[in-house]
């Protein structure tokens, strides 16, 4: 049972980690374990999040290609979340969102995972608020389905007075940088 409760431990935090919904064949592939092991520890860390005092819950959602799971707050905590988030977009950017916004602006189409890298910290609620914003736009990799490209908003363009992101200052030198890693 050891063995279990830390898959399901591991699990639980992977999914924090990624943000977004994970296929089970990738979890599966990641543990290097069958779906059945993968399947149970899921079912355990449902069961775990059940209870009344965990504010987080996993949204399962079955597809030809196996399915996919999400880590997520439970709607119980839905009004404590509106009034957060009427709250932070009271409020200017912080130096994390601006930091964010100038990766995607200069190096955009850039992923999830490469602006985690140039930053060094998980980007998923920075990147939710500028979307939700309207500051960037999200779009599939044409290249790999499962992963989403941001780049910089009609909105942000028409923001900083510009009419293309080349018109950023030193934009060229940025990315060529960028290019090089």
């Amino acid at each position: 049972m050891e063995n279990a409760n830390k898959i399901s431990a591991a699990i639980e935090a992977i999914l924090f980690v990624y943000g977004e919904p994970m296929e089970i064949k990738k979890i599966t592939k990641l543990f290097k374990t069958d779906e059945t092991t993968v399947k149970e520890a899921l079912k355990n860390l449902e069961q775990e999040f059940s209870a009344e005092n965990r504010g987080l819950k996993l949204i399962f959602k079955d597809s030809p290609a196996g399915g996919s799971v999400q880590l997520a707050t439970k709607p119980d905590f839905a009004s404590f979340f509106e009034n957060f988030i009427k709250e932070e977009f009271k409020e200017n950017l912080t130096p994390a969102s601006l930091e964010t916004l100038s990766l995607i602006a200069y190096l955009g189409p850039v992923s999830r995972a490469q602006i985690d890298y140039y930053r060094g910290v998980n980007s998923t609620f920075i990147l939710r608020s500028l979307l939700i914003r309207g500051l960037i736009e999200r779009y599939p990799d044409p290249k790999r389905t499962n992963i989403y490209l941001y780049e910089a908003s009609f909105n942000l363009l028409k923001y900083l007075g510009i009419s293309k992101v080349e018109e950023l200052p030193e934009y060229e030198k940025f990315k060529g940088l960028s290019q090089n890693f």
